[in-house]
């Protein structure tokens, strides 16, 4: 099946090459690596450079007097990171951690080994080099109700000035919302700029189904809205394009890339004095005077804890580590945006986006001279939304909604089913009869899941990669949510903006495997779901901050490790509920906030006080 199509996906391919040639030579490749210069002794070492890790080591660094030290186990970014549409190349690559998740329980039915890749970046930049670029906070409960949790200083009022911070605001949708944004901020957010026809009509079915088109990091998250990105003038803008080249010229900050950290080194005090981490065939170390912090990630940061010798100890003796703080809670509380992907509709003709869009000389000419055009933005999911939640506060949503230009047969069937996961005899099973269809998806995604999973140790290796069991629809909640959502979206894909206006028809094959319940009851849609469900990749709360009293927290609010001290994780390990959004804005924001708690911590003056710019 793959063969058939090879030539269609040659020409594409050999265009992009051609593309990248052109583009490299005109954003630079610029050396993030300053190793030639690693010292001993540092005031703060950052592990991770990713998008906490990268704004907390430009932060600290603004402190002439401090040395900051920041380890990154990735390299530099690939070319193909500069240009947005290229994201999905980067995936399984090189730039990716390519970890994997355990055999699923409840879930992922029609994937191969019931398991999926989950895809972290390891690359300076992180994650914020290889994904979406969405630009979304969340919702402002999601933030007051981290406060509520015993967490002060984490609600929305507080956290605000830190979007703000961050952001710097350059798009033309918004200016009815204006003061909610950022401007002048190192995190360039940009419109969507280009978008397939396809995208009207949904705007206009959010319309006729009572929705407004809003603006989601405005005052209200109810409706229908298009994605900011964190774009540059036609470049992905990656949390090292905005804060680590501008403090590149900084004596005081070293970056190290290709350095993995082995273990956290700790004194008879229980105080983190240090980092070993392999580099270039060698074992390295750095000695701290002041902290550490540890911005690895969720799947990564509470690995690092439990190599060192800070998590649940029965886990660490099974594996012979030695202890150097019982913290149960490390590794525990994994959550993630569920979605479902595979709600396809079939339209007309010229509506939705194709390989034959990308392959256009039009299109490359209108990047490569202008920065315009479908290679200035990432491809595939052209929309969003979120509605009303049946139980508490209905404006605090359960559901996002991503709509994507184009289903999983997009490629005909070539890269897609590898890059989410699919078992391709099902993929074919199910997908083969929209082969060469224009057509759009829906992915309902749950936004506050109540399935919790685990990242705990396969061997004391702290280069083996953790086990990851996300443990998917785990809870019955999430499969109620999930229905709703399935309804949801195919009243959207029934109005008739989407009917009338691009001849939409739902894919309505049965899926295999489903065949023995009744189509459109909720016991089909259960077995759809436990089918076709699987992660957005916005994984969080391993480390969950949270007070004294609850014996699953490992960080406090200042975001210091219990049971040791000199010890921070900043990163989107501490949430401990994941925003109602694509994160990584909000972890942005937590690399923002710890560094001024920091500097507040050792007498340095902020630059920017936190009870300044909220509403």
């Amino acid at each position: 099946m793959r063969m058939t199509f090879r030539g269609t996906w040659l020409l594409p391919v050999s265009l992009l090459r051609l593309l990248l040639l052109i583009v490299i030579r005109e954003v630079g490749n610029h050396n993030y690596d300053s190793s030639q210069r690693l010292g001993t002794y540092y005031d703060f070492i950052v592990i991770g450079a990713g998008s906490a890790g990268a704004a907390v080591a430009a932060r600290l660094s603004e402190v002439p007097g401090w040395r900051v030290l920041l380890l990154e186990s990735g390299g530099q970014p690939p070319p193909e990171s500069h240009v947005p549409a290229l994201f999905s190349v980067l995936l399984q690559g090189d730039a990716d951690w390519n970890f994997k998740s355990t055999r699923q329980k409840h879930g992922l039915r029609g994937f191969q080994d019931q398991s999926i890749i989950i895809n972290r970046g390891k690359v300076v930049g992180g994650t914020s080099t290889i994904n979406f670029m969405m630009y979304v906070r969340g919702h402002r409960k999601d933030f007051d109700n981290w406060a509520a949790m015993g967490n002060p200083g984490w609600d929305y009022a507080s956290v605000l000035p830190y979007f703000k911070k961050s952001e710097d605001y350059r798009g033309t949708r918004h200016a009815a919302t204006a003061e909610y944004h950022g401007f002048g901020g190192p995190l360039s957010v940009e419109d969507k700029s280009w978008y397939s026809p396809i995208l009207h009509g949904f705007l206009a079915a959010g319309q006729q189904l009572g929705y407004h088109i809003i603006d989601p990091n405005g005052p209200e998250m109810i409706g229908f809205s298009v994605p900011d990105m964190t774009i540059k003038d036609g470049w992905r803008w990656t949390t090292a394009e905005a804060y680590l080249k501008p403090a590149a010229d900084r004596r005081n900050l070293h970056v190290v890339l290709n350095a993995h950290v082995t273990q956290i080194m700790f004194d008879q005090n229980k105080r983190a004095v240090g980092v070993r981490f392999d580099h270039k065939g060698e074992s390295k170390t750095a000695l701290v005077k002041r902290e550490i912090i540890v911005s690895g990630g969720a799947i990564s940061s509470p690995q690092i804890l439990m190599v060192s010798g800070v998590g649940p100890a029965k886990h660490l003796h099974q594996h012979g580590i030695p202890i150097v703080a019982d913290v149960p809670g490390v590794g525990q509380n994994l959550q993630d945006h569920a979605s479902i992907f595979g709600l396809s509709w079939t339209t007309s003709p010229g509506t939705t986006i194709s390989l034959l869009t990308l392959a256009n000389p039009t299109a490359l000419a209108d990047y490569i001279f202008r920065r315009k055009g479908p290679f200035s933005t990432p491809i595939g999911i052209e929309g969003h939304a979120w509605i009303e939640a049946d139980e508490g506060d209905p404006y605090w949503p359960e559901l996002q909604f991503l709509f994507i230009s184009g289903t999983a047969m997009f490629d005909n069937g070539i890269a897609i089913p590898d890059l989410i996961g699919y078992n391709r005899q099902f993929f074919y099973d199910y997908f083969l009869p929209i082969q060469g269809e224009d057509g759009f998806s829906i992915a309902p995604m749950l936004t506050r899941a109540r399935s919790r999973g685990s990242v705990t140790l396969k061997s004391s290796d702290p280069k083996a990669h953790p086990v990851i069991d996300p443990n998917y629809l785990s809870h019955p909640t999430d499969v109620k949510n999930l229905i709703k959502g399935v309804k949801f979206a195919l009243a959207v894909g029934n109005t008739p903006a989407m009917k009338e206006g691009f001849n939409a028809k739902f894919h309505d094959k049965v899926v295999p495997g489903c065949e023995h319940f009744i189509v459109g009851t909720d016991e089909y849609w259960e077995c759809l779901i436990r089918h076709l469900t699987a992660t957005t990749y916005h994984f969080a709360g391993t480390c969950k901050m949270a007070p004294g009293s609850d014996p699953y927290g490992v960080v406090d609010h200042n975001l210091k490790v219990r049971g040791v001290a000199g010890l921070r994780v900043a990163d989107a390990s501490v949430m401990p509920l994941v925003v109602s959004a694509n994160p990584n804005a909000a972890i942005i924001m937590i690399g923002e906030k710890v560094a001024d708690l920091i500097k507040a911590d050792w007498g340095a003056i902020s630059p920017y006080p936190p009870t300044v710019g909220y509403l």
